[in-house]
């Protein structure tokens, strides 16, 4: 086996979703097994669903420039704030150190825009702050290298659906390796949006009820919101990504490929980059979304790569599927899995599906080891057949 390549660090996450908006109140939601939903019919009316809205106050945007103004830089600007003493302890290290940004996105600001297509409907005029740049995918990029002030950073914005934000993490340590960068904000948001809601309501992918994931009565997703940022650098020491593996299968547009061929493919590349077997990994954040081919597929997948002893568990069911978001978010759970000690747990009301191969879910209110845990790997599964695993290990 060829040398291991040097991970690495990943700063304290910067969270904000459904279970909350600071790092406490997400831990204590997530360990506890808490779900995050409110039962909402905005987006489809006269059918209330189950949705991961973010409830707390969000940064005022009067004072933005009007491209920048949508919600899914709000969710951000929340998140910058929690990460900004990451950030300025980092500068203060090494003050010349070249910053870029990295960001991954499925809806940017197209809930925005939908209002002002309303208007422009209803009233044949634009609004007079519209500005197409606000939806664009590149904007969330650009808007946070302008909040902090980095004119000539690499920043750039990937939309690859629901591996969106966890390829962004793989491309800073791209860029680090490259040594293009000194240090990558790198992670993503994801609002809700009609389009959104809508597209999957046409697909007959979403839930009425609360989400199950791998069980016998599964029918669907719930959709969330949610911001993740890391700063990732070449330090060492800390919660390090150690590997990544990045497939893509082109089964389908939409549905996986029965067999997992590129979920299993993705899942391997991590472990060999990390150079580490299956058996030394202590807990897998599951892709979970709660369709009946996604968690069919997911369960072959693991048990072929890992068996059925790996604790595991998916965390949509307690944010809901927070799309472009979700990879980043998934792996700040483990993040906070390693540096806590606790698992979360594998919530869910009804008997799991005994047609697909059991997996061992985590249990109870979540479970802590007297010992640490120290690898733990999240996966991710999009449209198209898009699939990306993500290697996290803590250092001594």
């Amino acid at each position: 086996m060829s040398s291991r390549l040097t991970p690495c660090r990943l700063s304290t996450p910067a969270l904000i979703c459904s279970l909350g908006s600071d790092l406490a109140s997400i831990s204590s939601a997530l360990f506890s097994g808490t779900r995050g939903f409110t039962n909402d019919d905005g987006f489809t009316p006269g059918r209330p669903l189950p949705l991961g809205r973010v409830l707390a106050d969000l940064p005022d945007t009067a004072s933005w420039p009007a491209e920048h103004r949508s919600r899914n830089n709000q969710l951000l600007a929340a998140a910058l704030e929690q990460l900004q003493p990451e950030l300025e302890a980092f500068r203060l290290r090494q003050p010349q150190a070249r910053i870029g940004v990295i960001l991954g996105t499925s809806t940017s600001g197209i809930g925005e825009t939908e209002t002002a297509l309303r208007q422009r409907l209803s009233e044949q005029r634009w609004p007079t702050d519209f500005r197409y740049q606000r939806h664009e995918i590149g904007s969330p990029a650009r808007f946070v290298a302008e909040w902090l002030q980095l004119p000539d950073a690499p920043a750039y914005t990937l939309s690859t659906a629901c591996t969106s934000s966890a390829r962004a993490l793989a491309s800073a340590y791209r860029m680090l390796a490259a040594g293009l960068c000194d240090a990558v904000i790198a992670g993503g948001a994801d609002s809700l949006c009609g389009l959104t809601v809508n597209g999957f309501a046409s697909l007959q992918a979403l839930s009425d009820k609360p989400c199950q994931p791998f069980t016998r009565d599964r029918d669907g997703i719930n959709l969330g919101e949610a911001a993740a940022l890391f700063l990732v650098t070449k330090e060492t020491g800390g919660i390090q990504l150690a590997g990544y593996g990045e497939t893509s299968d082109a089964y389908h547009i939409s549905a996986p490929h029965p067999a997992g061929e590129g979920a299993i493919a993705a899942m391997q590349a991590a472990l060999h980059m990390a150079q580490v077997p299956a058996a030394e990994i202590d807990y897998l954040n599951l892709h979970g979304t709660a369709t009946r081919q996604n968690d069919a597929m997911e369960a072959l997948a693991v048990d072929q790569v890992f068996g059925g002893t790996l604790p595991c568990s998916s965390t949509k069911a307690l944010t809901g599927h927070t799309l472009g978001a979700c990879g980043a978010l998934e792996a700040a759970f483990c993040w906070l899995s390693l540096h806590a000690g606790k698992l979360p747990p594998q919530v869910h009301d009804s008997p799991l599906d005994a047609d697909i191969p059991l997996l061992a879910y985590v249990g109870g209110a979540g479970a802590e080891s007297a010992h640490r845990y120290h690898r733990a790997m999240s996966s991710s599964f999009a449209f198209g057949g898009n699939n990306i695993a993500l290697l996290l290990e803590r250092c001594e």
